[in-house]
C-alpha cells in the first residue's frame, strides 16, 4: 500500500515538472528566437530558419540600423516624458479619489463607485470614436501633452487598489491629525500617502507597463512619426506592404527590453514587496 502511494506521488511530481518545463519552454521560445534573429544579417536571415544560430554573435549592424532608422533615441525620450507625467499624475489622481471615496461619506458615494466599476467593464475600443472626436475638437490629436492627458485619465484599477489599502488604515489617524490642527491635504500627504507605498509600487508597475507597451493609442493620437515617435510605434518602422524586416524588428525589441530589464533588476525587491502586499491587502 505504501509502495503504491509512493509511485502515485512520483507520477504526480513528474507530471508537474513536465507541465512546468512545457510552460517555461513556451514562454522562452519566442525570446530565444528573437535573440537569434537579431544577430543575423539580411542574407543569413533569408537563407536560414528561425532557430538556426547566427554566424557571429558579434554582429551589431541590426541594432545600429534599428536605432538610427527607427529614431529610437527620440522614441525613448518621448516615452520617458510620457511615463513620468502619466505615472505621477495617475498615482496622485487615483490615490486622492480613493481617499475622498473612502474617508468622506457623502450622498452618491456608492453611485460613484458603481460608475467607476461600470467604466472598467466597458472595452476601451468601444469608446474610441467618441474619445477621438473630443480630442480632435480640443486640438489635442498629434500632441504630446494631449496624449499624456489622455493616458492619465482615471485609472479605475488603481482607484480600487488604493481603496483596499485605505480600508486597512484606521480613521483614528485622520482624527488625531485634525485635532492637532492638520488640514485634510496635510492628513493625506503627510500621514496617509507615505503609508501607501506598496499600493503606489503596484499601481506604478501596472500603469507603467501598460503605458510603455501601448501601441494602439500612440499610433492613433501621435500621428507625426518624425516628431512624436514612441517606443511602441518605433518598432513598426520595419513593417510594410512589401514584407517585414524581422531581423531589425528583433534587434529593436531587444533594445526596448533592456531599460525595463535594468529597472526590474534595480527595483526587484520593491516590486516583489509591492505586488505581494497588493495581493493580501483587504
Amino acid at each position: 500500500m505504501k509502495h503504491k502511494g509512493t509511485v502515485k506521488k512520483g507520477i504526480v511530481t513528474g507530471l508537474k515538472y513536465i507541465a512546468l518545463s512545457l510552460g517555461g519552454f513556451t514562454a522562452l521560445f519566442p525570446l530565444i528566437s528573437i535573440v537569434i534573429t537579431a544577430f543575423k544579417t539580411n542574407e543569413a536571415y533569408a537563407a536560414t530558419t528561425v532557430m538556426t544560430l547566427p554566424e557571429s554573435w558579434l554582429y551589431f549592424g541590426n541594432f545600429i540600423t534599428a536605432w538610427q532608422r527607427a529614431k529610437m533615441g527620440l522614441a525613448f525620450a518621448n516615452s520617458f516624458i510620457i511615463l513620468v507625467c502619466v505615472l505621477c499624475g495617475s498615482i496622485l489622481l487615483s490615490s486622492m479619489l480613493a481617499f475622498v471615496l473612502n474617508r468622506f461619506k457623502f450622498p452618491g458615494n456608492t453611485l460613484v463607485r458603481n460608475l467607476f466599476l461600470l467604466a472598467a467593464l466597458i472595452p476601451g475600443v468601444a469608446m474610441q470614436v467618441t474619445v477621438y472626436q473630443i480630442m480632435y475638437t480640443l486640438h489635442l490629436v498629434n500632441s504630446l501633452p494631449g496624449y499624456i492627458i489622455l493616458m492619465l485619465g482615471t485609472d479605475v484599477i488603481a482607484i480600487y487598489i488604493f481603496l483596499q489599502f485605505f480600508e486597512n488604515l484606521p480613521t483614528s489617524l485622520d482624527e488625531s491629525a485634525i485635532l492637532d490642527g492638520c488640514t485634510y491635504f496635510g492628513v493625506f500627504f503627510k500621514i496617509l500617502f507615505p503609508m501607501l507605498q506598496p499600493a503606489v509600487v503596484t499601481c506604478m508597475i501596472l500603469k507603467g507597463v501598460g503605458t510603455y507597451n501601448e501601441y494602439y493609442m500612440a499610433n492613433l493620437y501621435l500621428q507625426d512619426k518624425n516628431r512624436l515617435q514612441v517606443v511602441a510605434t518605433s518598432l513598426y518602422t520595419f513593417t510594410g506592404p512589401m514584407g517585414n524586416q524581422y531581423n531589425y524588428i528583433c534587434a529593436g525589441v531587444i533594445i526596448t527590453i533592456i531599460p525595463a530589464l535594468f529597472i526590474f533588476i534595480l527595483c526587484q525587491k520593491q516590486i516583489y514587496a509591492g505586488l505581494t502586499a497588493g495581493a493580501v491587502k483587504g
